[in-house]
């Protein structure tokens, strides 16, 4: 009986990349079981380990994932430090035989040594992906090829902008991008809208497909976003209005409008204290203020915390750097 190959990668991840993702399909390919163990790095803030170990689960579902909490910070070349990087690993893997160590760096060598295992070098010159996570960390945008579009929206910060119609989202999601030097997502549901509407109203199907082209047109901007994606509106301002109009929604707007409630990272409401720009394809003033009311009702019973922004755009402007100058993506709590 052929005897069970082994392999075990580890590393901090911070973020993925596709060296590291070379290393880990390397094992995959050649091996009949994979580990991969993803370091706990608590000066990475920005990046927690439930956070990197996920993006591994989400790409690799053959491999076993296990989070090294707690472990040894002392990196570098020494036998001291060589030997608690060792007994670490040895104590986590609890006696399970590890038959090949995959790496790219130079604790390979000594690594293997302790785990009795073969020494499994991948790409150590960086000639196949010439990139390490410190130059990423230090500009994701430049380097964002480099990485997953799974791994890279984690790193993008994506804000909403709400409000009822004539509310200044558009504008303000126009002006932030310009300011963070960014993308930003227009409403896809007015283009939507100006090509397909018939006596000013859309189908319940066509609702839901606002929804949807929405949706594939954010995630492709995700990965173009430079820190920061400004969205105009999401798929529950288009299940309000098919509650509006139609009185109820089609089951796949509903499954979108629920999902948006954990999809987006800071949402921002804008209130109704501007002029109402009252132009023929709008319901006028106390419509406005009824689907305010209605998505402000929305977003309380959903659970999802928004900032109001009110005053003239400027103001607005001050109010949203203010609100990001202190988000934390990935916080354990957010604002």
């Amino acid at each position: 009986m052929t005897a069970t190959k082994t392999g075990l990668t580890l590393g901090k991840f911070a973020p993925l990349h596709k060296g590291h993702q070379l290393v880990i399909e390397t094992a995959l390919a050649e091996m009949d079981e994979v580990l991969v163990l993803v370091y706990d790095a608590p000066e990475l803030a920005r990046c927690p380990l439930a956070v990197r170990a996920q993006w591994i689960r989400d790409l690799y579902p053959n491999a076993d994932v296990l989070e090294g909490r707690h472990g040894p910070t002392q990196t570098g070349d020494t036998p001291e430090i060589k030997r608690i990087q060792e007994d670490y690993v040895l104590g986590l893997l609890n006696g399970r035989r590890i038959t090949h160590f995959y790496s790219s760096e130079f604790y390979g060598e000594h690594m293997s040594r302790a785990l009795q295992a073969e020494n499994r070098l991948v790409d150590p010159d960086r000639r196949q992906v010439p990139v390490s996570a410190t130059a990423i960390r230090a500009d994701p945008y430049r380097h964002r090829h480099f990485m997953h579009p799974r791994v890279y929206r984690d790193l993008v910060t994506h804000v909403v902008f709400l409000g009822a119609p004539s509310t200044g989202k558009t504008t303000l999601a126009q002006r932030m991008a310009e300011e963070y030097g960014t993308v930003w997502m227009p409403e896809y549901g007015r283009e939507y809208w100006d090509a397909h509407q018939v006596n000013r109203r859309l189908t319940l199907e066509q609702l839901v497909d606002i929804a949807e082209g929405h949706l594939q047109r954010e995630e492709q901007l995700l990965h173009e976003a430079n820190g920061y994606l400004f969205t105009d509106t999401n798929a529950v301002t288009t299940y309000l209005f098919s509650l509006y109009y139609h009185g109820r929604a089609a089951p796949r707007l509903v499954e979108l409008a629920n999902s948006a409630a954990t999809r987006y990272d800071i949402a921002f409401l804008c209130d109704t204290d501007i002029p109402y720009d009252d132009t023929w394809d709008r319901s006028g003033d106390q419509n406005r203020q009824e689907f305010q009311d209605a998505i402000v009702a929305d977003l309380r019973a959903r659970g999802i915390p928004f900032v109001v922004l009110s005053g003239p755009l400027e103001g607005r402007i001050q109010q949203v750097k203010a609100a990001l100058g202190s988000f934390r993506k990935h916080a354990p709590s957010q604002p």
